[in-house]
């Protein structure tokens, strides 16, 4: 068995290379993506929230046979290997009693796990795309984000912790700043018509704003309920996260123990990466959540059909079409890349930073929106304070790692 070392991995930790790059495409694919969801249902007239959230979400399955082409191809490990590791991995991580010989693989419980996961982002999800196309993209954004307080409101009161005061300043402030956006006048004058290039959408006029926000609030809740889940039952503890925080501690783990992949004996395996690459488990998951998407959620589509909750059609020209494959590929790279940095950096600061996209999407909104005029004193302030929420937050968390 190939056991590495966690220099050999290369594991990122706060501030490492490749969790920074990967933050950062985080970012800009989810403004990116709210622009395009915004752009299709308002702009183009194509007004179908779950059959695009169908698709987006079950274009998730391509980015673990894409993941382990990129290995295939930049080492010398097999597919066979990359796979035996991951199997060692997940059957630790999820076996209660890992001493006992021939344990197998829990293809039970990790058939639960999936299923539960799918659940759990497929709700806020659902939420989300319905609110883009009854609020202006701007409010919804800034609401959505206010998931960092809910994730942190929830670990403190799941695991009975006492407040952290940086971490509670850090989040205090960005909710405060997500507040002074969204009430400060952030978004443009609604009553201007739409044009074909606005692909903020930010001169639209909302169909129903206030159902949007409200919807888009118990979004926020419930991906912040979820982030916390995940940090619990999905990441493996030998995520930097867990290993230096074990406040997600919640099932005990065993690095000495390795078991084969067929459970007939506990022995060590020749042909196995251990522990798996950084990302690939948690892009496993996300894999498997997009098939478990394609193979379930077809299923209401021709119930909303025939009740007229939303009658199906297709994309009614090649530009739409396109626009949903450009929100389908930033949704990939999003969710991809939130679920990896949930592992490395856990629920509180990657939601806290999450909240960079505001900021982000009010560039967007200057740049292919409005202009100027959508900047007000209460967006610049609000977006200063939750950039200054993020650095207190990032401080916090790599001076307590040091």
């Amino acid at each position: 068995m190939h056991t590495r070392s966690p220099d050999a991995l290369a594991t990122p930790h706060l501030g490492g290379r490749w969790a920074v790059i990967l933050f950062i495409c985080t970012l800009f694919a989810f403004v990116i993506e709210s622009q395009l969801t915004q752009y299709v249902q308002t702009n183009l007239g194509y007004r179908q929230p779950f059959f695009i959230f169908y698709l987006v979400h079950s274009s998730f399955a391509i980015i673990f046979p894409l993941h382990l082409l990129y290995l295939r191809a930049t080492t010398n490990h097999s597919t066979v290997s990359l796979l035996n590791g991951l199997a060692i991995a997940i059957t630790n991580h999820l076996t209660q009693d890992q001493k006992t010989p021939g344990v197998k693989f829990p293809r039970a419980k990790f058939l639960r796990l999936i299923l539960f996961l799918t659940l759990g982002i497929t709700v806020p999800a659902l939420l989300w795309f319905l609110s883009v196309s009854l609020a202006s993209v701007s409010d919804v954004t800034a609401i959505w984000n206010t998931n960092a307080f809910f994730a942190y409101l929830i670990t403190v009161k799941l695991f009975n912790l006492e407040w952290e005061y940086r971490r509670l300043l850090a989040v205090l402030l960005a909710t405060l700043g997500t507040v002074a956006v969204v009430y400060g006048g952030s978004t443009a004058s609604p009553e201007k018509e739409p044009t074909a290039g606005n692909l903020a959408g930010i001169s639209l006029k909302p169909t129903a704003p206030l159902l949007g926000n409200l919807l888009t609030l118990v979004a926020s809740f419930a991906y912040g309920l979820y982030q916390v889940l995940y940090k619990i039952y999905a990441a493996l503890p030998s995520d930097p996260e867990v290993a230096s925080h074990r406040t997600y501690e919640q099932i005990p783990d065993d690095d000495e123990t390795v078991n084969t992949i067929d459970g007939n004996v506990n022995v060590d395996l020749e042909d196995a990466v251990y522990p798996p690459p950084f990302g690939l488990h948690p892009n496993l998951l996300t894999s498997l959540m997009g098939l478990c998407t394609t193979f379930v959620l077809w299923i209401p589509i021709p119930f909303l059909h025939w009740t007229g909750a939303e009658v199906f059609r297709l994309p009614p020209n090649a530009t739409a079409v396109l626009t949903i494959f450009g929100i389908a590929f930033t949704g990939v790279i999003f969710n991809a890349g939130f679920m990896i940095l949930l592992g490395v950096w856990g629920p509180i600061i990657v939601s806290v930073g999450n909240l960079l996209t505001i900021v982000l999407v009010l560039i967007s909104d200057i740049i292919f929106g409005a202009g100027m005029e959508v900047i007000t004193f209460w967006s610049f302030v609000g977006s200063g304070v939750i950039v200054i929420a993020f650095a207190v937050l990032a401080y916090e968390t790599f001076t307590k790692r040091q």
